[in-house]
């Protein structure tokens, strides 16, 4: 680091946001994600021993990702370097490569790769690294916040530990704050600011699991409240103004999209109506297409309530066709009651039970159709049997016989078993009735 370098890097650390000012320097003064990097836990333990192989950081803004990674840079004894996704080209990602065979090659010493925002790489770059991650060059850290098994090629994956952060917990949240309030090195120590803790409930409530939000709502508040009598006072006024409107987190392609349809669609199959139309506001303020919403209640309704009760359908796809000429904001009211009645119908997946055996079946047996079932319309089909020795209901008492429909081989697989759900169990009652 040249004198410049450390000019710079010593203002950030006197007058640089307050979020960069308080990173923690050390794995003790790291908060939150217990899970990876608590006392014993693997991470914890390659970071001390230094035996760090390549990893994927993957969570949510604000949880520490890159300040894990500052700190194995302070306590490890190989290179460090970094790079920006979003800024950083094939020729950045080559000079660096070309630092570590070097420092590898002259010094027997290995460079840790840090890449913020890995998944911002293409399928090119991304192949760039991997005859390096996987012979030892570089002991590759990515920081993304899309799940990698999506974003990163799978290549990169399987050669490294993913790791997910959590939201940081609104008790860790405040005690970050109040450490900046106290800290006389990075925070306010060296001011007199008294904060309410109505104030911080509303700061760290909004921040959303998000540490860097916290500190910067924090900052505005501090930066710009006048001194009365010597003190900076942040009340839940001047904390209101201070924070930003909590974000939805809902992009309609990535990973939190997926999750949130899987929450909407499992608190439907379990009955749960408070659940479905919460994840159901989420996806509308999140801005999800109304029909892709009504699509997966359509599916719902067939796979996971079925015959139990059949107008669970009719009304799901009147609710898609409604949602198609009202449109929104009333659009909701539409969905919500699909989604509501949905929830709170009885439950039978004995139809989707009985097409996957059906599908297993023919993968299996033969396909071949019974020769009483086949068609005799034509001209030469009774020389050739077809159709013959069929029996037409109707012709019966109950409008049933009893006869083979399926390929001989498979002729005793029940597929679809009825289950005692709603409808469903008189549909059993009249089978068992048939059979009598």
């Amino acid at each position: 680091m040249n004198i410049f370098e450390m000019q710079y890097e010593n203002r950030i650390k006197k007058s640089g946001p307050l979020a960069q000012r308080m990173r923690p320097k050390t794995l003790y003064d790291f908060v939150g994600q217990e899970h990876i990097v608590g006392e014993g836990k693997i991470l914890n333990r390659a970071i001390k021993a230094d035996k760090l192989s390549s990893a994927i950081f993957y969570g949510p803004p604000g949880t520490g990702k890159t300040t894990l990674a500052r700190i194995i840079a302070e306590n490890t004894n190989n290179n460090f370097t970094t790079l920006n996704a979003v800024t950083s080209g094939i020729k950045d990602i080559k000079e660096k490569i070309s630092f570590a065979v070097d420092e590898l090659s002259l010094y027997n010493k290995r460079t840790i790769l840090f890449i913020d925002e890995i998944h911002r790489f293409n399928k090119a770059q991304q192949d760039a690294l991997l005859p390096y991650v996987e012979n030892g060059t570089i002991i590759l850290i990515g920081a993304t916040t899309e799940n990698p098994y999506f974003e990163v090629n799978q290549a990169l994956i399987s050669r490294s530990l993913v790791f997910e952060f959590k939201k940081i917990d609104d008790k860790h949240i405040k005690d970050v704050m109040k450490k900046a309030i106290s800290d006389k090195d990075s925070g306010y120590g060296n001011k007199n600011v008294e904060i309410d803790e109505e104030a911080i409930d509303l700061i760290v409530n909004n921040s959303n699991g998000d540490v860097r939000k916290a500190l910067s709502a924090l900052e505005l508040g501090v930066e710009t409240t006048d001194e009365k009598d010597g003190t900076i006072k942040i009340d839940i006024n001047v904390a209101s103004e201070c924070i930003q409107r909590k974000k939805i987190e809902y992009d309609k392609v990535g990973d939190n999209h997926y999750d949130t349809i899987s929450a909407f669609i499992k608190s439907m199959r379990g009955s749960d109506p408070d659940a479905a139309v919460f994840w159901l506001a989420k996806m509308i303020k999140g801005g999800e297409d109304p029909k892709f919403i009504a699509r997966r209640i359509i599916i719902c309704a067939s796979e996971d309530v079925g015959n139990a009760d059949p107008r669970a359908l009719q009304l799901a796809v009147s609710a898609f066709h409604a949602v198609e000429i009202i449109g929104f904001p009333e659009g909701r009211i539409i969905l919500a009651q699909a989604a509501i009645y949905v929830a709170c119908a009885p439950k039978s997946n004995a139809s989707i039970i009985a097409i996957d055996k059906a599908y297993d079946a023919v993968e299996k047996s033969s396909l071949e159709v019974p020769i009483h079932l086949r068609d005799k319309s034509y001209s030469g089909a009774e020389k050739l049997g077809r159709g013959l020795s069929y029996k037409y209901p109707h012709d019966y008492n109950k409008f049933y016989v009893k006869q083979n429909y399926l390929p001989e081989s498979i002729k005793n697989i029940n597929f679809y078993e009825p289950k005692e759900s709603g409808y469903e169990s008189k549909i059993k009652k009249f089978l068992e009735y048939l059979q009598s």
